[in-house]
């Protein structure tokens, strides 16, 4: 239904240093920079159809935005530990450790509120 989510951020190269190791494990990579650090594409596949998840540079960014939850699918229950520690690492905050929820149908599921941060 989605063809993909852009999440404005203020300080565009630790969110790229943040975004290249935390979706690294999702199977997910940087694929385009825009020119003069304006942001960049994510996906899984080179060209504007790979694109799935973007980030802009903006002057200001108002987090969190009430009602906002943005997930990332997971092949396996591994990539979303491997999801949670990188981006622990590169400084995300932890909202919880990774693991099914009785809420939740299917993969395992992580809320990530590192880019209120970036």
């Amino acid at each position: 239904m989605l063809d993909h989510v852009s999440l404005g951020v203020t300080d565009i190269n630790r969110s790229r240093r943040f975004y290249d190791a935390a979706l690294r494990p999702l199977g997910l990579v940087r694929i385009v920079d825009f020119g003069e650090g304006r942001g960049s594409d994510y996906g899984a596949a080179p060209g504007s159809l790979g694109v799935e998840f973007t980030i802009t540079r903006e002057a200001a960014v108002r987090t969190p935005i009430p009602g906002a939850h943005i997930c990332f699918r997971a092949p396996h229950r591994a990539a979303v530990d491997a999801f949670h520690m990188a981006a622990l690492a590169c400084g995300g905050l932890d909202d919880g450790a990774p693991g099914l929820r009785p809420h939740y149908h299917g993969q395992s599921l992580l809320r990530v509120s590192a880019w209120a941060a970036l």
